[in-house]
């Protein structure tokens, strides 16, 4: 014979969703050769090392111990291939070509990485391939055991832990009676309410900053806190992660996509909204995304969740202002010459800042020239600030507050957590059929007018409020959203003036 062929189905990870990729076989006699064609990456291309030595470790003959010609093909050509999930596709496509192996490679689909003793290695990604696979059709799913957990998020497919090619080739082979059994899936725990380390009632005071705070984690509005060095800004924000409720079914295969493909997932599923907080020395494309080929940022790992940044003015002003894409529209745009890659970015956002520079501004100790905070301030441009939904101040405490003597109120993160989850629930039932719309903070122009549900009252007086504050048409709307989550914390089904008040109260910035 001079020539053989075969074809397994592998797929490609990505954003916002996985590539299916055919990955072909073709051995001819002639002098040995062993490449990879269609686009690969360079870890791709070390696959033909990793492939050789399993298939020799497992008792097979090495493709690199063949006189024959092989040439392994991963179709489409024009799609960029990367990472080692091609490693298990392309030795059960060189086995099949090879006589070594034989069997129905409809409606199958593998991806996994080969060690060199020839068992596998966890991938990244797996929750896209199998999400790819429920959509394609494929009925059965081989992935390593380790990635089982993410990927049985996925109803109806049959998933196959694989612990070793071997197993998998007795499996798939009809003359072997070994088999893998398909994974069982079981039900989830219930998210753990001690995913953060701070809690409402380790935080003395600051009653004002608590029911800002409780108002944007309800609606999804974003924040900032400012106020003096060591008030509790910062103690704030974590406990943001707290007041969150669960996420949804689909915001959990959603954000555990996402950080399964970024690499941070660490096995397990995404229950609870990230909560991401980069440091001021990052550069852009670590918060917003980038590289040559385009991968997530920060901002996309908090899809769903909170994106808190600290000394807010002391990241580099060109960062900053790459913020106004996705406070706006919720997702972010990477074009780089090797392609581009729009990824989602619905986030939260809650910022920390000092008053100036050196924190001590409006008191005798403040020692920063006027210059100097003006310089500081303008670190934060217009538009950004008005992408801020509520300019919330933190401020000094009296001694007798922090007092240890003070009785905490253990309970407070639950109530308020009740609060919160009611107020969404509210949202989750207003919008059922709006499309892209899960949160009063989502809403647009078109929401706002049909579901926002203004009391002539409250109108007149956001109108006459407007007037004298110099809202922009975009601080006008916000305010209405703003105001909206407001009525839903009291459970009044029209936004009235007392709630319209309190919204304005949050739009007015003193720094």
């Amino acid at each position: 014979m001079g020539s053989s062929f075969a074809r397994v189905f592998g797929a490609q990870p990505g954003l916002p969703k996985a590539s299916l990729v055919s990955v072909e076989a073709d051995l001819a006699r002639g002098l040995h050769a062993f490449s990879i064609v269609g686009l690969p990456d360079k870890a791709v291309e070390e696959a033909r090392d990793r492939v050789a030595s399993a298939i020799k470790n497992t008792g097979l003959v090495s493709p690199k111990s063949t006189n024959k010609k092989i040439v392994i093909s991963l179709a489409p050509a024009e799609l960029k291939k990367e990472g080692a999930a091609f490693d298990l596709p392309v030795a059960l496509s060189y086995l099949l070509a090879a006589g070594d192996l034989s069997f129905d490679a409809a409606g199958k689909l593998f991806a996994g990485e080969l060690a060199l003793d020839g068992s596998l290695r966890p991938i990244r990604g797996a929750l896209s391939i199998a999400l790819l696979a429920r959509d394609q059709g494929y009925t059965e799913v081989f992935i390593p055991e380790e990635n089982m957990t993410e990927a049985s998020l996925v109803s109806g497919i049959t998933l196959y832990p694989v612990r070793t090619l071997l197993d998998l080739i007795a499996h798939l082979d009809d003359k072997q009676e070994f088999t893998i059994k398909p994974y069982e899936r079981v039900a989830s725990d219930e998210p753990d309410d001690e995913a953060t380390d701070f809690a409402l009632s380790d935080i003395r005071g600051q009653e004002s900053a608590k029911r800002g705070l409780e108002i944007a984690a309800a609606g999804g509005h974003n924040i900032a806190l400012y106020g003096p060095p060591g008030t509790g800004k910062t103690m704030l924000a974590r406990a943001a992660a707290a007041l969150l409720p669960p996420l949804s079914e689909d915001e959990t295969i959603e954000v555990t996509t996402i950080h399964s493909l970024s690499g941070t997932l660490g096995g397990g599923v995404m229950h609870r909204a990230p909560f991401r907080s980069p440091h001021h020395t990052s550069s852009y494309a670590s918060l917003i995304g980038g590289g040559t080929i385009p991968r997530p940022g920060e901002v996309t790992l908090a899809h769903r969740g909170v994106l808190f940044l600290d000394e807010f003015p002391e990241f580099h002003r060109d960062v900053v202002n790459a913020l106004r894409e996705p406070l706006e529209d919720a997702r972010v745009s990477v074009a780089r010459a090797k392609g581009t890659a729009l990824f989602p970015a619905n986030f939260m956002l809650i910022a920390a800042l000092n008053p100036c520079p050196c924190g001590k501004y409006g008191t005798r100790e403040c020692t920063c020239m006027p210059n100097a905070i003006e310089r500081y301030r303008r670190k934060i441009s217009g538009p950004v600030a008005d992408r801020i939904d509520m300019w919330v101040h933190v401020g000094e405490m009296p001694p007798e507050t922090l007092s240890i003597r003070n009785k905490r109120k253990d309970d407070e993160t639950d109530v308020v957590r009740g609060r919160i989850a009611r107020a969404r629930e509210l949202q989750r039932t207003r919008f059922a059929k709006a499309k892209d719309v899960s949160t009063n903070a989502d809403m647009g122009p078109k929401e706002i007018e049909s579901l926002a549900q203004l009391s002539t009252k409250a109108e007149e007086t956001l109108q006459g409020a407007a007037r004298q504050m110099k809202l922009s048409p975009r601080g006008y709307h916000r305010t209405i959203k703003l105001a909206r989550t407001i009525a839903d914390l009291a459970e009044h089904e029209t936004i009235e003036p007392s709630h319209m008040l309190e919204a304005l109260q949050y739009r007015a910035r003193e720094i």
